[in-house]
């Protein structure tokens, strides 16, 4: 019987399904929820030191709906958490006093500065956490301070933060990737040089959601003005399944046994399927749980395990970086698909059966023989 319980990096799931860092994981309330709803694992919102540079506005989402309504896709332009570093620092111990075996991740966020990035790290990891993940992605606010996309857009300065962490970490880090760049790849590679023990991908892409017809005024408006945020939900996930698949392909070939976190529009169990076949250990969810609740993550198991036992896999393991093997060169394509039609077109000429409906009753003797090996 197929189990989704899963080891990444040492840390032991229930399951492969993670809340998103971003507002399902604000405070201890909904951390708390979360882990009582069965998610694997919660990462909070990103957290720095000083909080009271972080300002929010509202309102600070938009969102793109189908023809039938449906929401497809959500911008968002809200920044890392606006609460006290010493008020998570107490959540964290106790979310670890509430829930011991619960596997809770900090996201952490700093300038670059070596000592920041170092006292942040060693704070937090003081209280209990599981691991960390490098928010090295977010698309808008503070780039003025070189924290978020700022840093993950560059590849040197990143692994050297990256070397930062990993001297004082005592616990499984990752680093979360920022799309908002040619190649992805190069990014997990500098992450994993410097020591992370995986990448997670992506965060969301930056974007313009719409622009009112009425005010001519874009989306979301705040005193008539608006500026570029980060785009998720369903409509993303193309774009995240082959930016994971790029990542997983980095792993595989220079960085064996390092873990890959994806997200991206992941709503379903199949969803998810598609992201462990790319070569994810695990799938984060944040925009999803915005939209339906976090009781989500129910159907979600029931339907990725009805997969497993449709293809009897019994492990995660078992099929992750499974469909990674059928992916190749444009011109490779051509040439198989010229060599598949002059088989079938020799085959034709032969007399060789291909379909049922090519046997013929003058011709059956010999047709019969054309298929046999002796």
């Amino acid at each position: 019987m197929p189990t989704l319980a899963t080891t990444v990096d040492g840390l032991k799931l229930p399951n492969p399904f993670v809340i998103g860092s971003g507002p399902p994981g604000t405070n201890a309330n909904v951390i708390g929820k979360a882990l009582d709803e069965g998610w694997g694992a919660v990462i909070a919102k990103t957290i720095s030191l000083e909080s009271t540079k972080v300002v929010n506005v509202q309102p600070r989402y938009a969102r793109l709906r189908s023809a039938s309504s449906e929401i497809i896709g959500w911008q968002n332009i809200e920044l890392i958490s606006d609460r006290p570093f010493d008020v998570w620092l107490d959540e964290f111990k106790r979310l670890k006093d509430k829930y011991p075996d619960g596997v809770v991740i900090a996201s952490i966020m700093e300038e670059y500065n070596k000592d920041r990035w170092c006292e942040i790290v060693e704070r937090t990891q003081a209280t209990g956490v599981a691991g960390f993940e490098l928010n090295f992605s977010c698309p808008h606010g503070l780039p003025e301070r070189k924290m978020g996309s700022a840093m993950g857009q560059d590849c040197a300065l990143m692994e050297e933060v990256c070397r930062w962490v990993m001297s004082v970490a005592k616990i499984p880090v990752w680093a979360k990737l920022t799309p908002n760049i040619t190649h992805i790849d190069e990014t997990a590679i500098a992450a994993l040089k410097g020591g992370c023990h995986g990448v997670s991908a992506i965060n969301t892409i930056l974007s313009v959601t719409s622009v009112d017809l009425e005010t001519l005024r874009p989306e979301p408006t705040v005193e008539g003005y608006s500026t570029p945020g980060g785009y998720s939900c369903i409509a993303v996930k193309p774009i995240a399944l082959r930016m994971v698949k790029e990542c997983a392909e980095a792993i595989r070939h220079q960085f064996p046994g390092r873990s890959l976190s994806g997200i991206g529009g992941i709503e379903t169990g199949a969803d998810a399927a598609q992201f462990i076949l790319l070569g994810a250990d695990t799938v984060q969810v944040c925009t999803g749980v915005m939209k339906v609740g976090y009781d989500c993550v129910a159907k979600m198991k029931d339907d990725l395990l009805a997969f497993m036992a449709r293809h009897k896999f019994e492990t995660i393991s078992d099929f992750k970086g499974h469909s990674l093997q059928y992916f190749t060169t444009h011109s490779d394509l051509v040439k198989r698909q010229a060599e598949a039609r002059a088989a079938a077109k020799a085959a034709k000429a032969s007399g060789v059966v291909t379909k049922d409906t090519e046997w013929q009753g003058d011709a059956f003797v010999r047709q019969s023989d054309a298929l046999a090996r002796n």
